[in-house]
């Protein structure tokens, strides 16, 4: 019987349909271009092969082809029934977090993993900041993450995929030491891997060492294929850590070329919290107000999320509204957020309006207002989502308030805090 990458048969007979599946999944994996074309030369070599069609739905849910996938979902659940029971659980586990079910989705993944561990396509939705765990909006899920994929690495061995999603699971919970020693080794058996690029750069930009950072996308980056699921978020990273260095032309640059509506082709998702967090830096920075950009940004958030309801969007769609002077837009989105909270259909709860309002105070220049709810907001800011590195805008945004209302003692406090968990990267690093 034929099998995958991970020893795992497949209800195939087809060499052709099983060599493509492998080749379109390890695309998903890696965040690569050409799933797609992998995939339809898995079909038309077995149309009744469930698995890639599955797959399918698992790439186009994540290029926010949100309609396409579920109708791939849907055809693999019809072709599933004459899988074998794995695939049938593997489908279901997959096709239930495309349907808009993650807790059943979470629920029915730790069920097949305790009899298939080794399926990765399984476990991938699990992983990393926006998946089932990281939007699920406990407030320990950093660490729920770190400890499902650390009882699976026996599993596992030397795989260059899973080692890097347990690298940025270990450097999201300070595991510095440990994500390097994964990473480095992942990246080696599968150097264009840009989930493993991605992770690298966490854990160095989590040691502070952004000269590294920007070394090394400079040198990786142009290899990527501007269709890949990550090229947006990781032009992000350039422009970031270029912010961060003092080197502004490279910022702007990376900013216009790879991140804004229209840069590169970028999951909404990113599009929306990448350009609202670099724009809102650059000002914390020092640079000057760009209207134009706050206004498109704004438009590109409020046509791809019309309603308050995935929260790490929402935060940044509030700051885009806040930079626009756009309250009757914020108090409307806050409302529904509250709304949803009341109806208990908002895991992480009132963290992020309250971070919502924290952004408006700020921009009336009310300090005082701003610091009280951001220091109420801060300690649960891990239940919106997304990464440390992209969390920190609300302490940047905090130890700037306290600047602006005299409170250095309070700012410096701040300061020490952070630096508990992460090595010193000095105030300039930390504001950009």
């Amino acid at each position: 019987m034929l099998a995958d990458r991970y020893e795992l048969p497949l209800s195939t007979s087809s060499p052709a349909a099983r060599d493509a599946y492998v080749a379109g999944a390890d695309c998903i994996l890696s965040a690569t271009a050409g799933y797609r074309e992998h995939l339809g030369r898995a079909i038309e070599a077995d149309p009744a092969f469930a698995l890639p069609h599955i797959a399918l739905a698992r790439g186009l849910f994540l290029d926010a082809d949100v309609k396409p996938a579920r109708e791939a979902a849907a055809r693999a659940r019809g072709l599933a029934h004459a899988a074998t029971p794995r695939e049938q659980s593997h489908t279901n586990a997959i096709a239930l977090a495309l349907e808009g079910k993650p807790v059943d989705a979470l629920a029915a993944t730790r069920a097949h993993l305790a009899n298939w561990p080794r399926d990765a396509m399984v476990l991938a939705p699990a992983t990393g900041v926006f998946g089932l765990i990281g939007f699920s909006g406990r407030q320990a899920r950093e660490p729920e993450l770190y400890e499902l994929l650390t009882g699976l690495a026996p599993h596992y061995g030397d795989d260059w995929w899973f080692r890097c999603v347990h690298a940025f699971a270990a450097s999201e919970t300070s595991r510095l030491d440990e994500a390097l020693r994964l990473i480095e080794p992942s990246m080696a058996a599968n150097p264009r891997n840009a989930h493993g690029a991605h992770s690298k750069v966490h854990v160095l930009h989590e040691m502070g060492e952004m000269a590294q950072v920007l070394d090394y996308l400079e040198d990786w980056m142009p290899g990527l294929d501007k269709r890949s699921l990550l090229h947006c978020h990781l032009s992000w990273h350039v422009a970031l850590t270029a912010l961060a260095l003092g080197k502004l032309d490279r910022a702007w640059q990376a900013y216009r070329s790879g991140v804004h509506p229209g840069g590169s082709w970028g999951p909404p998702i990113n599009v929306v919290s990448d350009c609202a967090a670099f724009l809102w830096r650059t000002e914390l920075a020092g640079e000057r107000r760009r209207p134009e950009l706050w206004r498109e940004v704004q438009e590109y958030a409020l046509k791809s999320f019309p309603k308050a309801g995935v929260p790490f969007a929402d935060v940044h769609t509030a700051v885009a509204c806040v930079a626009n002077g756009d309250h009757a837009a914020l108090e409307r989105l806050v409302g529904e957020m509250r709304d949803r909270i009341a109806a208990g259909k908002f895991p992480p709860g009132a963290v992020v309006p309250t971070i919502g309002e924290g952004f408006a105070a700020y921009a009336k220049n009310d300090w005082n207002a701003a610091i009280r709810l951001f220091e109420q907001a801060l300690p649960e800011t891990v239940r919106i989502g997304g990464s440390r590195a992209q969390r920190d805008l609300v302490e940047h945004t905090l130890l700037a308030a306290y600047l602006k209302a005299g409170r250095a003692g309070d700012a410096r406090k701040l300061i020490e805090r952070r630096t508990e968990r992460r090595a010193t990267v000095g105030v300039a690093g930390f504001l950009a």
